[in-house]
């Protein structure tokens, strides 16, 4: 449609042609001349010819400027024109790759609900894995290059049905009338986007994965079936890399059943519903309890709990799960109040949290907010947290060291252990992963390594937890081979605050003058 602007003129020249026929016709009718000249020799004293004359050289150079200005005008729409379908293209495409945006699909998905499209497709959701990996090894500018490479390589498979979505995903369109097979073509498609890519003698190479869905097979509703698609790419996503997965009714209802968890979670978080359960950990030499490990619990309903590596999992998905570490920090130094002075509170640091530069800060603005001595708190990370960004695990790890802070290792043996990482950070104790304290007594290798541990860490000043203690023979044979600390089921299962009063397990030597035989 034209703009207002053009019409506007449009019509003011045809009301002047108009008007120019219409006095035509009135001057043909009436003799107009006649009485023209008439009119000029009546009042020729006032000369009315030479006034005449006058106002037509004035109409005609009025008109002339005019036809200029039209003309200018003209060009200047036109531009403007071409400026808004440019702002329109740019509106409905991504500017990276010029694929067709959200925009553009809802606009397709739209025209196709009104003009009762009943074309089957099959619908693909592609998200190409190792997109932040891109950027940092090769910089913006091949970053660009890639994206446009692998958008031609859909565009050959799918031609003019890509949308670019987000900085990552994709979604690619197949009217499906001839029924392929779907499954063997996202095999296809992953084959064709992962090829590798080489750019300035470096050969890179693209993951992906795909969720797939069918229209309208799997719905009615194209927009739900794109919806399908995105379950079907999580699930994907958790098979492995460059792994595709059809659509199936369950992943609805599990999704479903993810969005109420993440619900209840959020609503939790903001009640402050989750709470802190204590673990003794206690010294195998003098056989008394010497701190306490902090373990977050979420009880739905009496009784019944939500295990913490689905809520923790929840907090790390969600973004929420700084909020909570502080909320239960928080809580735990509060509690650590109240017991003796000498006994340490153990609290657990989330590995996505060890890329956080301002954790350290976190952490003792609530020991300051709360005040907790530094010197009595030990935070504890797994292997795995090291390797997310390792410098600034490092940092990190310094700054705590540096205001009193004690460092643990946990889950020491089950990751990517080395002695770099234990020469290079401050570690004040490793922890033994329970799983080799289950069977170290039935496995000779076990207990050599677990030996090889206790000696690399008094070389090295460090101190040795054993986790999972759960017999008595485990625990004397842990003292016979010179283990430091002691935690498990055996020395005290996790227990509220109040508990603690009631139970009041600052010495346990009751535990350790069990009979083996009788204790197993």
């Amino acid at each position: 449609m034209l703009p207002t602007s053009r019409k506007h003129f449009r019509g003011k020249i045809l009301i002047g042609f108009s008007l120019f026929i219409l006095l035509y016709i009135l001057s043909s009718t009436f003799d107009g001349r006649e009485h023209l000249f008439a009119f000029f020799a009546k009042y020729e004293q006032y000369n009315a010819d030479e006034l005449f004359i006058a106002l037509i050289v004035t109409g005609f150079v009025g008109l002339f400027y005019s036809l200029i200005q039209i003309k200018k005008m003209s060009k200047e729409i036109a531009r403007r024109i071409e400026a808004e379908k440019n702002l329109l293209w740019i509106s409905q495409h991504d500017p990276l790759t010029e694929l067709p945006n959200r925009k553009q699909l809802e606009n397709f998905i739209s025209c196709g609900e009104s003009c009762n499209d009943q074309t089957n497709y099959a619908v693909f959701r592609i998200v190409i894995n190792r997109y932040k990996d891109i950027n940092d090894l090769l910089g913006s500018d091949h970053r660009t290059e890639i994206l446009r490479l692998i958008a031609k390589r859909l565009l050959y498979m799918f031609p003019n049905n890509v949308y670019k979505l987000a900085g990552d995903e994709l979604l690619a369109l197949k009217p499906n009338i001839d029924n392929t097979d779907l499954a063997q073509l996202a095999e296809r498609v992953i084959r064709k986007i992962c090829s590798p890519i080489h750019i300035n003698a470096i050969t890179f190479n693209i993951g992906t994965n795909i969720g797939f869905a069918r229209f309208p097979e799997d719905g009615a509703d194209l927009r739900r079936v794109i919806q399908y698609s995105d379950y079907a790419l999580s699930f994907a996503k958790k098979s492995g890399r460059d792994q595709a997965k059809a659509y199936t009714p369950l992943m609805q209802a599990e999704f479903l059943a993810k969005a109420q968890r993440e619900h209840d979670f959020k609503k939790a978080l903001a009640n402050k519903e989750f709470v802190t359960y204590y673990q003794p950990l206690v010294d195998l030499k003098t056989e008394r309890t010497i701190g306490f490990e902090a373990l977050a619990r979420w009880e739905i309903t009496p009784g019944n709990f939500i295990p913490p590596d689905q809520f923790v999992a929840l907090a790390e998905e969600t973004g929420n799960i700084t909020e909570l570490t502080e909320q239960l920090l928080r809580l735990a130094c509060r509690d650590a109040l109240e017991w003796p002075s000498h006994i340490t509170l153990s609290f657990n640091i989330s590995p996505i949290q060890m890329s956080d530069k301002q954790l350290a800060t976190r952490i003792m603005s609530i020991l300051a907010e709360v005040g907790f001595p530094a010197e009595r708190l030990e935070i504890e990370i797994t292997e795995t947290a090291l390797l997310r960004d390792i410098n600034v695990a490092r940092l990190t790890l310094r700054k705590l060291k540096d205001e009193g802070i004690n460092i643990a290792l946990d889950d020491f043996g089950t990751g990517y252990s080395s002695l770099s990482q234990l020469c290079n950070f401050p570690f004040d104790k490793l922890k033994i992963d329970k799983s080799f304290i289950d069977t170290f007594q039935l496995n000779g290798k076990q207990e050599k390594a677990i030996l090889a541990v206790l000696s690399l860490a008094s070389a090295l000043d460090v101190k040795v937890v054993a986790e999972g203690i759960e017999h008595v023979s485990q625990l004397i044979r842990l003292q016979e081979l010179g283990c430091d600390i002691g935690q498990g089921y055996l020395l005290g299962k996790p227990m509220p605050q109040a508990n603690l009063k009631k139970t009041v397990p600052w010495a346990i030597q009751d535990i350790f003058n069990l009979d083996p035989e009788k204790a197993q």
